[in-house]
């Protein structure tokens, strides 16, 4: 006991002692014992990356270090890591959220949140860095479904005329002006409730997949359900992630569709885990749910085996002649909670976010256009990292890639390559983040 009592207080010294002098002890490590006997804690600073050698101008060691690509390949070089610490905030990769540890994280007040995520987000990635993904509609209206938000629902009257898919020559020419302007990750959406049995229409996408990934994109489909067959054969083509969002809560889901359960959205999320590609799934705010709706959609993400590798968060574009849209539009009409969003509501969820799933790409998507460039910066700041870019996104307006472009260069920021892991966070090469490793304990990051 008094030795464990000893080794404690020189790790609480050293602790102490690392906080003030940062760097300098980057080489120290401290180890602790925990209660169980075959668990060991190291707890170290980051060290500095060692200055590199005067490079030609051209040389490709310039460029910053990189993590792999493959999300699964770099989470598992933190598999031994337990938690990330610096300027007075801890973080950590866990996938065992209650949904009352989410909720007091989401009601910080927002200075201080604000504060929490921007460091969260500075200890796992680069914040120069953004990624721009751009979304084609590839087949537009004409679905059964009943989403009360969307216009391009059979069941709803709106400005969307149903158009057949389109022809993978066009689809391809699309995504070479997307890569021309600046796009690395091409996005092919089409408005239908599932993939079925639509084997000619499946056959023209997997060589949309293939076309765009041989452009040197990355390819990424929302094409509705999907089974495992389909997730495999997707994933043999070259595809590199599935968008499907579950919008909601699930107590809040049954009052925007009916038409397809929270558990058939939960179903094809796992049957693109198991292909091996990546999954992209967030939320829409403004649907007229309340705060813990937007709690309870965050706890379902964050408890998922894996975490997505992106999260979309989406502000509603009310569209006349769907329920939705309607409802916000009707003075008479209680729609508190409808297309009822500003600035503050989406920096708090993406900060949220950001806070519970450190290395996830929280993506500022749908409404981006009904903010200004300083709101949109206040999002960035609070952990956003990937947009959409192009002049449409579906059937709802985005900002034109010259707008983006301004935006980007009047933030400072970059965009993230295609086929290219995200940098190495500045602050964990500078030695500025204090590091605890769990070492004969099994960990699960995602």
């Amino acid at each position: 006991m008094a030795t464990t009592t000893a080794v404690r207080a020189a790790t609480a010294a050293l602790g102490r002692c690392s906080r003030r002098h940062g760097s300098a002890l980057n080489n120290t490590a401290t180890r602790s014992l925990s209660t169980n006997p075959q668990r060991v804690v190291v707890t170290q600073v980051s060290a500095p990356a060692a200055p590199p050698p005067s490079p030609m101008p051209s040389s490709p060691s310039r460029q910053p270090p990189r993590h792999p690509n493959d999300v699964h390949d770099r989470n598992s070089n933190y598999a031994d890591e337990e938690a990330r610490s610096m300027g007075g905030v801890t973080a950590t990769v866990r996938h065992d959220w209650t949904k009352a540890e989410i909720a007091e994280v989401y009601t910080l007040p927002f200075h201080e949140l604000m504060y929490r995520a921007s460091t969260v987000h500075r200890m796992y990635w680069d914040p120069s860095e953004v990624q721009q993904c751009t979304l084609l509609s590839i087949k537009t209206g004409g679905c059964t479904e009943d989403c009360s938000y969307c216009s391009q629902s059979t069941r709803h009257k709106t400005f969307v005329k149903p158009t057949p898919t389109m022809k993978v020559q066009e689809v391809l020419e699309a995504a070479k002006r997307a890569k021309d302007a600046g796009s690395t990750r091409f996005c092919m959406g089409a408005a239908w409730r599932e993939l079925g049995n639509k084997k000619n229409a499946f056959n023209h996408i997997l060589n949309m997949v293939r076309g765009v990934n041989g452009m040197g994109l990355e390819v990424c489909c929302t094409l509705g359900m999907l089974n495992a067959e389909q997730a495999r054969q997707l994933k043999d083509a070259g595809l590199t992630a599935y968008n499907h969002n579950l919008d909601t809560s699930p107590e809040h889901y049954p009052n925007v569709i009916t038409t397809r359960t929270y558990e058939d959205r939960l179903e094809t999320i796992a049957n693109v885990r198991e292909a091996g590609i990546s999954v992209c799934c967030g939320g829409i705010l403004g649907l007229g749910e309340k705060e813990t709706d937007r709690v309870g959609l965050l706890h379902v993400l964050a408890t998922l085996p894996e975490h997505p590798e992106s999260v979309p968060i989406n502000a509603l574009v009310a569209v006349e002649g769907t329920p939705l849209g309607d409802a916000d539009a009707d003075e008479g009409v209680d729609s508190d909670g409808i297309a009822n969003v500003d600035s503050f509501d989406m920096a708090r969820m993406i900060a949220t976010a950001r806070i519970v799933m450190p290395r996830t790409m929280v993506r500022l998507s749908a409404g981006r256009l009904s903010f200004s460039d300083a709101e949109q910066y206040l999002m960035f700041q609070a952990g956003a990292n990937s947009i959409f870019n192009g002049d449409k996104l579906l059937t709802t307006d985005n900002p034109a890639f010259d707008s983006d472009t301004a935006l980007f260069q009047k933030l400072g920021f970059v965009g993230k390559p295609a086929h290219a892991g995200p940098r190495v966070a500045p602050s964990e090469m500078l030695g500025e983040i204090e590091i605890t490793k769990v070492h004969g304990s099994e960990q699960q990051y995602a």
